[in-house]
């Protein structure tokens, strides 16, 4: 049985600008039909590793695979199988949208009858105005159709949702998972971590270049802190906080009076271990109350970044 080609691989893929390296050593491997998240501060090297996937810019050292293909030596075959939304997008062409896109139908290749159309009111763009003077989000909608008008086997968006507004950034959405059902390969970066929550099946972390995890977004949220609220008689508060100091993973922020029962005591607790074992010392005590936040996978994204990472 012949091995599937992934949509994207890279090995050892790094760039330098003199002696600046911007990306260090990245190894990815990212399956078709998958939608795959790249997070990161500014400056990570989330741009700069989308354009070496596309050959705008080339790589010091290292090997990238698109489709099967390199792309210096892909040319206009593997252009036409890509959707590509640049980060800095600039349109300051006279002509309104819809010329502007059936323009670009002759570049991308062939496009459904109505597909332009179907978008732009998913997107609630006006195609008749001019391009030049459509505000910041109209002109990110006129590259989100281009990009994916032609449904190409690979969608590569550098920021999608900039300057979108929260209905329109919730239809994107839907456009990406409808893609992916659809067998394309949705390769996407972003600041909003909640975007890459909802839409992505694995995700990267980039931080100075360097790939520093790739994980799916279930593991990443299992290693995320998880935020305790425990209600207890006054009685046992230091019996609790004896018990609680034995908890792996566990430390305990603050302790307050509970607002309506003068009773009880609110121990406020951060837990970066298994819940098995607090839900075993707890059993040793009389609990009023108990509340598990969700984990957040903000903090625990935020941990790569700083290179303090949760459960390391």
């Amino acid at each position: 049985m012949t091995p599937s080609v992934p949509a994207i691989e890279t090995r050892a893929l790094t760039k330098a600008y003199g002696r600046h390296p911007a990306l260090s050593d990245v190894e990815l491997r990212i399956e078709e039909g998958s939608i795959f998240g790249l997070i990161g501060p500014n400056g990570a090297g989330k741009t700069t590793t989308m354009r070496l996937l596309l050959d705008i810019i080339r790589p010091t050292s290292g090997e990238v695979s698109v489709l099967g293909m390199n792309p210096r030596a892909g040319g206009a075959r593997l252009r036409n199988a890509i959707g590509y939304l640049p980060g800095e997008l600039r349109l300051n062409t006279r002509a309104n949208a819809r010329e502007f896109l059936r323009h670009l139908q002759r570049i991308s290749g062939p496009v459904e009858p109505g597909t332009v159309e179907r978008l732009a009111e998913r997107l609630n763009l006006d195609l008749g105005r001019p391009v030049r003077s459509l505000s910041k989000g109209n002109k990110q909608k006129v590259g989100l159709i281009q990009a994916f008008m032609h449904q190409p086997r690979l969608l590569i968006l550098d920021e999608p949702t900039s300057g979108l507004d929260p209905l329109v950034q919730q239809e994107f959405l839907s456009m990406v998972r409808e893609a992916q059902q659809n067998g394309q390969t949705v390769f996407l970066s972003s600041h909003v971590l909640r975007e890459i929550e909802q839409a992505a099946n694995h995700v990267g972390i980039l931080r100075a270049g360097v790939m520093v995890a790739v994980s799916t977004v279930e593991a990443l949220r299992r290693r995320a802190r998880q935020h305790l609220r425990i209600g207890v008689l006054t009685s046992e508060q230091e019996a609790l906080h004896s018990t609680l100091a034995r908890v792996p993973g566990l430390s305990v922020e603050n302790t307050t009076p509970d607002p309506v029962r003068h009773d009880i005591v609110q121990v406020d607790a951060r837990l970066d271990g298994a819940v098995d074992d607090l839900v075993r010392a707890l059993a040793q005590h009389s609990i009023a109350d108990l509340v598990i936040d969700q984990p957040d996978l903000e903090e625990s994204v935020l941990g790569y970044y700083t290179g303090e990472e949760i459960g390391s």
